[in-house]
C-alpha cells in the first residue's frame, strides 16, 4: 500500500479565474489543515515562441524562472485567507497534460482550478484545460469560474 499524503493543489496561470481559485483552495486548505500548493505550467507554446524569435535557451529558461515567480506571487497575494503555501512547482509542458501527470503522480491531492471563459466554439472545437483535467483526473477537483 503507497504512502498517501492529502494535499490542496492550486493551478496558478495569473488569470482571474486562477486568482479566484487560489482563495478557494487556500479556504479550504485552512479548513482542512492540509498543506497547500502552487502549480504552475509555463506552455510549450511560450517556449516555441521565444526560441522562433532568436531567444537564447539560458534566456528562455530565465523567461519560465520569471512567468512562475510573477503567477506564484499573483496567487499568494489574491488568497484572503493567510496559508503559506509549502511547496511551489513550475513545470514545462501542454498544461492539461503536465496537470494530469501531476495528478496520477501525486495521489491524495485534491486540485483546485480556474475556468477561464472561452467561446463556446472554441470550448467545443479545441475543449479547455479544466475540461480536459476534469476527464482524466484520478482525484478530486474542483472548479472555479467567476
Amino acid at each position: 500500500m503507497t504512502n498517501v499524503t492529502p494535499s490542496i493543489v492550486v493551478a496558478c496561470d495569473g488569470s482571474g479565474q486562477s486568482l479566484q481559485a487560489a482563495k478557494m483552495a487556500a479556504d479550504l486548505a485552512r479548513a482542512t489543515g492540509q498543506p497547500l500548493k502552487l502549480l504552475s505550467v509555463f506552455p510549450d507554446s511560450e517556449a516555441e515562441r521565444l526560441v522562433i524569435n532568436g531567444v537564447q535557451h539560458s534566456d528562455v529558461v530565465e523567461e519560465e524562472k520569471n512567468y512562475g515567480r510573477k503567477v506564484f506571487d499573483a496567487a499568494k497575494e489574491a488568497m484572503t485567507v493567510k496559508v503559506s503555501p509549502t511547496l511551489e512547482i513550475l513545470l514545462k509542458g501542454d498544461p492539461a497534460k503536465e496537470i494530469i501527470e501531476y495528478l496520477q503522480a501525486n495521489p491524495g491531492t485534491h486540485l483546485v482550478l480556474g475556468r477561464r471563459g472561452h467561446s463556446m466554439v472554441r470550448s467545443l472545437t479545441l475543449g479547455s484545460i479544466s475540461e480536459k483535467v476534469i476527464r482524466h483526473a484520478t482525484g478530486p477537483v474542483t472548479v472555479v469560474s467567476e
